[in-house]
């Protein structure tokens, strides 16, 4: 599932989450990349501990759907914004968010999460 245009990481991150293979998830992201679940917990880096968080993921039921709200490109870089959920089969959604991501353009072309906070995008404004 690789990703030639960073304005399609977050459909594709939700046909890989669909596909429900772990694999399909884990080719997204950088070998060094950090990913944030919440907004309370710490952060994690490193492919073997993205592995261990996205397998939890994919134990939720639903199927995901996610669309993006805006893409910056500057040069190899793009930060991403997404809205997405999680819905039964009656169409009931089970869990939704805004995600904000950092993702590069690679050698070959295509783009990989370097940051992808879940729900970045989803938290209330600081006071």
């Amino acid at each position: 599932m690789p990703v030639t245009q960073p304005d399609q990481m977050n459909t594709t991150f939700a046909r890989a989450f669909n596909s429900r293979k772990i694999g399909n998830l884990l080719v997204l992201y950088e070998p060094d990349a950090t990913l944030r679940v919440d907004d309370i917990a710490s952060d994690i880096t490193g492919l073997e501990a993205i592995s261990h968080a996205l397998r939890q993921l994919l134990g939720l039921p639903g199927t995901m759907t996610s669309r993006n709200r805006f893409c910056v490109v500057h040069g190899d870089l793009a930060l991403l914004r997404a809205d997405w959920d999680l819905t039964d089969g009656d169409g009931t959604v089970l869990a939704s968010g805004s995600s904000a991501e950092l993702i590069r353009r690679q050698p070959d072309g295509t783009w990989l999460y370097v940051v992808d906070h879940a729900v970045g995008a989803s938290l209330s404004r600081a006071e």
